[in-house]
């Protein structure tokens, strides 16, 4: 094989949708739908929760966080994905891909440890509900969502470093729909194997222990849940938990499975399915699972949209 050098260009041919060229237009009108849809529910929970003074609590602190995640997520492979459908040729430079791969890792990395934070505000607020305003005061939301956007950053540049200077064919066939590191190590031409033990490091750390804390903050908050003798009461903090939870299982379910399994099996159809999920999907459900599920998110929402109303009479 023909590795890379500075003189000639590195394009990836993405085919990950190209094997149904009759449904072209259809996965562009879906992609399109998915984005613009995704756009204007994470931005409105933003605003509804930045308008509402009654929202300004720390899970709602890093809900917002959450739905900045999102935009950048979807704002980072699907309007290349919408570019790839309309063109041609379906190709990426080697600075695409890249610039694509370092903000979609850094906004899935970040994603991860920001579930698990909110799942530790949540044990905080029913497992010790009258220190709970101590605890997650505002100061150590914000120090929180800091060190969880910096360790985001950190890993995505590591990994892009990494890919960087592996060695590439002039020409490469990546049957995905955008750039990612496990579908970007199968088409080096150089040993990846400093890539793979770095991408287990992350795994460990990023994915199954981000899943442990999850795991173990509900088995707490599950119990103590339980306890509680009032029915109302027990439904209001299951009530609480139910959109996290959701968000949870669909998310992590869809990273585990992409950037896990691929040590022990192959299966390019599934990868692209499951990545979809993940960047895609959850995007789009996320302000759908909270807003639906959480009466003062809607209470929020009429407040805001009765105030807008008033103000154009």
């Amino acid at each position: 094989m023909e590795t890379n050098n500075q003189s000639i260009p590195i394009l990836f041919y993405m085919i990950g949708l190209s094997s149904h060229p009759e449904l072209q237009p259809l996965f562009f009108a879906i992609f399109l739908v998915m984005y613009i849809a995704a756009l204007l529910g994470n931005s409105a929970i933003s605003t509804i929760i930045t308008s509402d003074s009654r929202l300004h609590t720390p899970m709602y602190f890093f809900l917002i966080n959450l739905s900045i995640l999102d935009i950048c997520c979807t704002t980072a492979a699907i309007p290349m994905v919408l570019q790839i459908i309309l063109s041609k040729e379906k190709i990426m430079t080697f600075a695409e891909c890249m610039t694509q791969l370092c903000i979609f890792t850094s906004a899935l990395t970040t994603e991860l440890l920001l579930l698990t934070v909110m799942g530790c505000d949540r044990y905080v607020a029913i497992c010790h509900p009258l220190h709970y305003t101590t605890i997650m005061s505002k100061k150590t939301c914000i120090l929180l969502a800091a060190v969880v956007w910096l360790l985001g950053f950190i890993n995505s540049l590591s990994q892009t470093y990494l890919i960087l200077i592996l060695k590439f064919c002039p020409h490469n066939i990546l049957d995905h729909f955008f750039c990612e590191v496990p579908s970007l190590l199968k088409m080096a031409c150089s040993d990846p194997y400093i890539n793979n033990v770095v991408v287990i490091i992350a795994d460990i750390f990023f994915g199954m222990g981000c899943f442990i804390l999850i795991v173990i903050s509900y088995t707490y908050i599950i119990s103590a849940i339980l306890k509680i003798r009032s029915a109302d009461k027990k439904k209001k903090a299951f009530s609480t938990c139910a959109s996290h939870l959701t968000v949870v299982t669909l998310y992590f379910g869809g990273v585990i499975y992409t950037y896990v399994r691929p040590a022990f099996s192959n299966n390019p159809e599934a990868d692209k399915v499951m990545s979809a999920v993940y960047a895609f999907v959850s995007p789009l459900l996320n302000p759908i699972i909270y807003s639906l599920r959480n009466k003062e998110v809607i209470s929020a929402l009429k407040k805001l949209l009765g105030r807008n109303v008033i103000s154009q009479r």
